[in-house]
């Protein structure tokens, strides 16, 4: 053999061009033959439907429902983020609450979600401690109006301006101090302080003015904004339309605080106010 048999040719530059255009053919024709397919198939559907009046008369009522029930979902979806809160408060908190939250959140301009969630607290503590939650949230309104960062300039904090300095031991139980400014572990710090101070005094006005630490005056007057603003919250837990800028006569009579039970009573120091100020609403 010669070494020019011995060797392979070398492909041609051409060489796959007669498979690659036989394989453009074939999907071209399948192509065209499926356009064709489809359009006698559409033609065919057509000549049905002009030909059957009872058989279009069906399909044209599935096609306006079909759009219908596609328009009335767009629709609902569009609206749903306006009720969106109030659903939730309904759904998820029990009737006196979800009112009680529904007019906080209206009243104080307070994201609804949030304020139902500390509503749900302030029951829950309230029954565990036998104090009235309405009372709790009208200290909480008084005191800060619902804002969880509210800070006195002798340094009260969060939504029952705690005196942080003072009271510091009580928030070991949430990670240390810096817990002063979360929501609920505020509240519960300051419902501590508060059914102490009540404890002491014996009485609901009594505890209220050790709560705000009343030194320079009686503190009669943020005792009276307390306990009107619990009376409106008590109509309102009761199913009362109250507008959110009703006005609530003043109670003058001291109410006896009940006694709570040792084995549920929150620790708190009644020697030292929550907070050493007096605030207006």
């Amino acid at each position: 053999m010669t070494a020019q048999n011995s060797t392979w040719p070398t492909p041609c530059p051409g060489f796959l061009r007669p498979s690659a255009d036989r394989l453009f053919r074939v999907l071209y024709a399948i192509t065209h033959s499926g356009m064709a397919l489809l359009g006698l198939g559409l033609a065919l559907v057509t000549l049905i439907l002009l030909t059957n009046p009872q058989l279009r008369g069906d399909a044209e009522q599935k096609l306006l429902g079909w759009l219908q029930q596609r328009q009335n979902s767009e629709t609902t979806a569009d609206d749903e983020p306006k009720g969106t809160a109030e659903a939730t408060l309904a759904t998820n908190l029990p009737k006196e609450q979800a009112q009680v939250a529904s007019w906080i959140s209206r009243k104080y301009r307070v994201a609804p979600e949030a304020v139902g969630a500390l509503v749900a607290e302030a029951f829950t503590l309230g029954s565990k401690i036998k104090l009235d939650p309405t009372l709790i949230l009208a200290v909480m309104a008084i005191e800060s109006r619902f804002n969880p960062f509210a800070q006195s300039p002798v340094g009260a904090q969060g939504l029952m301006q705690v005196l942080t300095r003072v009271h510091s031991d009580k928030y070991e139980d949430f990670g240390g101090k810096q817990a002063a400014l979360d929501p609920l572990a505020n509240l519960r710090v300051g419902v501590k302080v508060l059914q102490d101070c009540i404890r002491n005094a014996g009485t609901i006005e009594g505890g209220l003015r050790r709560y705000v630490g009343a030194v320079e005056t009686d503190g009669n007057d943020y005792v009276a904004k307390v306990m009107a603003e619990q009376q409106r919250l008590r109509s309102v837990a009761r199913g009362v339309k109250l507008p959110i800028n009703a006005g609530t006569p003043v109670l003058v009579r001291a109410t006896p605080a009940k006694p709570a039970d040792d084995k549920r009573e929150l620790e708190a120091d009644a020697g030292t106010p929550a907070a050493s100020k007096l605030q207006s609403s």
